[in-house]
């Protein structure tokens, strides 16, 4: 294969300073508080025919090495991409199949591992990679995140049990569904520490990273992120995105729609980057909900922040997305003084105008989305379940009811990212179908068990204080 020397800078970094995967791995925000971003995307569209027949694991070796470089040995890597994308992890050989709705709509199931979800793909591999690294720097590693329910379980069944890291996961008092909080708060390991904040899932994010632009803090307290502000989450992303083209195309040339339910853009920014790849992604269809930011900046170049209604896909309740600050940086030509003045614009004022880039977006990046309702995405749920006995989570109705919407008379695919079970959102699944479907293996009873839950204030005061006093003196024991 083809190894690229791949590089790291920095969002916001005006002196450009290069770093390498195993640096920017465990350090989350970069210094300057912008996000780390490959010095380009490497374009393999002459290896597609050698890539289709491979396996899943096969496949993410072969692109997740493309982001390591040079800085993980070739053996190692894969030693920890078997590990990751195995049988055992998530339930079958065919990791990431795809099944066949109608015409010409398909759903990707990125939902079998661990916490059923699709952020299991890359939470995974980041583990293993991270359990990796630290070993052999010999350092320890206090992981702090935030999530709007997927994440934190995800990142705690990865990290659950490693010696060297220890992680303290931010959720919102409100929002998670019953099933989402159980996950979380039942992993009782020693390593593990749930943090639950009064206010919306925007409270926690905007602390993990005002934590992260105290650089001496950060440092004094060895704290990295497992957020998909981790460049080390999106490059595992990217595979899926190649595995689904495979799957429903017989010829390299051919071109498919992918359609993304996405709250803090990170998976379908995931999808931009195989795109850029020279994946031959036609359009990538943003699906949202009644938290619509993404939708009015994806259809007119306006980015504005609003206040965060509670719905049935609380994973996309978001006002803040992390990772279109990546975007932006592509959009205004990678220059990162521009960056970090718009950046700063939207901090003040909550709102930024990208309109005068909008034919670049739609046209050259192939950004489109639509979004849904409540009363909409139980509709799709009811209907799919109807038409196809087949049961859908709120997050994943909201892309097929938007792949509903584009269908055009192309016959090109969409594939519609299933981002996770409906087990998830039992409430929600009932009253679209009328009956509570099974639970996958292991999670009945799931509520009855011992959960354990922190409480703080909403200040970065009492996070930093929460730190001291749980993390850094039993590390310093």
């Amino acid at each position: 294969m083809i190894l690229y020397t791949m590089q790291y800078i920095s969002t916001r970094d005006i002196q450009g300073e290069k770093c390498e995967f195993t640096d920017i791995l465990l350090s989350g925000l970069a210094p300057e508080g912008g996000l780390y971003v490959p010095t380009h995307y490497p374009n393999i569209t002459s290896q597609l025919a050698q890539l289709r027949e491979r396996s899943y694991s096969e496949l993410a070796f072969y692109i997740i090495r493309l982001f390591v470089g040079a800085s993980i040995p070739a053996p190692d890597l894969d030693t920890i991409i078997k590990k990751t994308y195995h049988p055992s992890v998530f339930g079958s050989e065919e990791i990431t199949p795809v099944t066949h709705l109608s015409d010409q709509i398909y759903i990707q199931d990125l939902s079998s591992g661990p916490s059923l979800a699709f952020k299991d793909l890359a939470m995974q591999f980041l583990g293993h990679v991270m359990d990796y690294t630290l070993k052999q720097q010999g350092k320890p590693l206090t992981i702090v995140g935030a999530s709007s329910g997927d994440t934190v379980s995800a990142a705690e069944e990865a990290m659950r049990g490693k010696r060297q890291i220890k992680v303290v996961m931010l959720t919102p008092k409100t929002g998670m569904s019953p099933f989402q909080k159980a996950q979380a708060g039942s992993i009782l390991d020693d390593n593990i520490f749930n943090v639950s904040i009064p206010g919306p899932f925007d409270i926690c994010q905007d602390l993990v990273k005002a934590l992260n632009r105290d650089v001496l803090f950060k440092n004094d307290h060895h704290i990295g992120a497992v957020n998909s502000i981790n460049w080390g989450r999106i490059c595992a992303q990217v595979v899926y995105y190649f595995k689904g083209y495979f799957s429903v195309t017989s010829d390299n040339s051919e071109p498919v729609d992918v359609v993304v339910p996405s709250g803090n853009f990170g998976n379908v920014l995931a999808g931009y980057v195989a795109k850029q790849m020279g994946l031959p992604i036609r359009r990538l269809i943003v699906a949202t909900n009644e938290n619509q930011v993404l939708d009015v900046f994806l259809k007119t170049g306006s980015y504005k922040q609003r206040d965060i209604i509670v719905t049935s896909s609380p994973s996309m309740d978001i006002s803040k997305a992390s990772n279109i600050e990546r975007l932006f940086f592509d959009l205004l030509d990678r220059k990162p003084d521009i960056l970090s003045e718009t950046m700063a614009e939207f901090e003040t004022t909550k709102s930024v105008d990208l309109s005068h880039l909008y034919p670049k977006l739609r046209d050259d990046l192939g950004f489109i989305s639509g979004r849904s309702t409540h009363n909409e995405r139980r509709d799709v749920i009811k209907s799919v379940y109807r038409q196809f006995n087949y049961i859908i989570d709120p997050h994943t109705a909201s892309a097929v009811k938007v792949a509903q919407d584009y269908h055009d008379q192309s016959k090109i695919p969409m594939i519609c990212m299933e981002t996770a079970k409906p087990t998830k959102f039992e409430s929600a699944v009932e009253e679209a179908i009328g009956f509570v479907p099974n639970r996958p293996k292991g999670f009945n009873g799931l509520e009855d068990r011992e959960q354990r839950f922190y409480e703080i204030d909403a200040s970065i005061e009492a996070l930093k204080a929460f730190i001291k006093e749980n993390i850094s003196n039993e590390m310093a024991g």
